[in-house]
């Protein structure tokens, strides 16, 4: 007996007999049959209950949806973003700031940096989340959580899309690396000088990492999949291209995707200034973040938050959404190497380039813009310089490789979500932006930075690559949708 026909024999209903999912009951006259006949009976039913159940799903678990293999392969593109930043907040205001090589770094006012060798930070200026959200619903948010929603807010109004009310077919996936220092910091101050039971109650599900992603669920009413991505300073890129893969295997037609992250409080800044990974370029904070500069002297922190509204493609097309840029190859890896170092010649990252360019069917001469990590920090540029011209060869001398950290600072978790934002406007308007403060070459990071302005180029695919502590590699790529 074929699938089929076990299917067809054990899917119908005779006269006087039960589906065997359910209870089976054999027909007849029962205590009429030889006692050797029935039990030879029974055993045959039995066996082909047996044989049905090892051969097909019971019926009972087909109500599940089932995944056509077109669905496996379902492309995925972007039409909206939204963004919190130190050069602005919104789109526009972002992507002027960027072309226009503003930076977005300035004294730190959120908290006494007195002692501090490093006192400068990439702070959303005159943030009061009251302009973009329901005051009582901010004040049991953390800042990081203010930040999600406002941007999810931003996104889903740039691309025009209508939620409906408990939407299972859209879902969220956030990055985030340190989730809530501020929050923890004023929970341990309150703990050591008022005593444990003086702690907010809103403490624990503000500081988790996870709430971010979920408060973006409850405002807009997204109940399909919901996930946070925590890998360091690779988050922003890992959830996108997580909600990208949650596209493409079909089981969600919208996601929201990006990251976002507020670190800047005293334990947030001391934990990296212990480090040594800043930068203490404290008089001239503009000039700070340097990527790829012979004088870089570490990171600029900073915080803020990015989303990108991510649709199946015919999705969009029915809705006839306007479409920035299609999301075609997502790579991630580990350096396993260091905690905090990177692999010397960027291994890990070499293998999530590699990756996504393959999962994009895309060569490596066809890429046209990459938006760089590189984080200010030596250690990290060279490395990243060794891993693009080893995926790139020869080509990585023509090839625009830029690091928008030099205005933006370093959001952490949500860093690569603010360069996915870069690298889709770049294609989207044929222009990419520059690595401001670049005036000393280094002969280690001897790549096309553009530097100091922003360049009119034929941008058609775009690469984004992000790095993390743990030797976390995640590797977005981007292309024009061309229909």
């Amino acid at each position: 007996m074929n699938r089929r026909q076990v299917r067809d024999r054990t899917t119908s209903t005779r006269p006087g007999q039960q589906r065997h999912d359910d209870t089976v009951l054999e027909p007849g006259t029962g205590t009429t049959l030889e006692a050797g006949a029935s039990a030879h009976r029974v055993d045959e039913e039995i066996d082909q209950i047996v044989s049905d159940m090892m051969d097909d799903t019971p019926e009972t678990q087909t109500q599940r949806v089932r995944v056509t293999p077109e669905q496996l392969n379902n492309r995925v593109v972007i039409t909206g973003m939204g963004v919190v930043s130190a050069v602005g907040i919104g789109l526009d205001a972002f992507w002027s700031a960027l072309t226009s090589g503003t930076s977005g770094i300035a004294t730190i006012t959120l908290c006494d940096v007195t002692g501090y060798p490093t006192q400068i930070a990439g702070e959303v200026k005159d943030w009061d989340p009251a302009r973009y959200l329901d005051r009582k619903a901010a004040q049991r948010m953390s800042r990081a959580g203010q930040f999600a929603v406002t941007a999810a807010l931003e996104a889903v109004k740039d691309a025009n899309l209508h939620v409906a009310e408990e939407n299972h077919d859209a879902g969220v996936v956030l990055g985030t690396g340190t989730s809530s220092f501020p929050d923890t910091e004023a929970a341990m101050r309150t703990l050591i000088e008022r005593g444990p039971m003086r702690i907010s109650p809103f403490f624990a599900p503000i500081a988790l990492p996870n709430m971010p992603a979920g408060q973006v669920a409850m405002h807009l009413k997204l109940g399909g999949h919901n996930n946070t991505v925590v890998t360091a300073c690779a988050a922003g890129n890992q959830a996108i291209g997580e909600a990208y893969e949650v596209i493409r295997r079909g089981d969600a037609e919208v996601m929201l995707a990006g990251g976002t992250e507020a670190p800047i409080c005293q334990l947030g800044l001391a934990a990296f200034c212990v480090m040594r990974a800043l930068s203490t370029r404290n008089d001239e904070p503009a000039r700070a973040s340097r990527p790829y500069d012979k004088e870089r002297d570490g990171f600029v922190p900073a915080e803020g938050a990015a989303i990108l509204v991510l649709e199946s493609l015919n999705h969009a097309l029915e809705r006839e959404a306007t479409i920035y840029a299609e999301v075609v190859g997502y790579g991630a890896s580990s350096d396993a190497y260091h905690s905090v170092m990177p692999q010397p010649q960027g291994a890990g990252l070499v293998r999530a380039m590699e990756r996504a360019l393959g999962t994009a069917g895309i060569q490596p001469l066809e890429v046209d813009y990459v938006n760089a990590h590189a984080t200010s920090t030596q250690l990290g540029d060279v490395a990243e310089t060794a891993a693009i011209k080893h995926v790139f060869g020869e080509y990585a001398e023509q090839l625009p490789v830029s690091s928008t950290k030099s205005m933006t600072g370093h959001l952490l978790g949500a860093a690569n979500a603010v360069e996915a934002v870069a690298s889709v406007m770049a294609i989207h308007t044929d222009i990419v932006p520059p690595t401001i403060n670049y005036e000393n070459p280094d002969p280690a990071c001897d790549l096309d930075c553009v530097p100091n302005e922003a360049r009119k180029a034929d941008v058609r695919v775009a690469m984004s690559n992000g790095s993390g502590f743990g030797g976390q590699n995640a590797v977005l790529l981007f292309r024009e949708y061309q229909g």
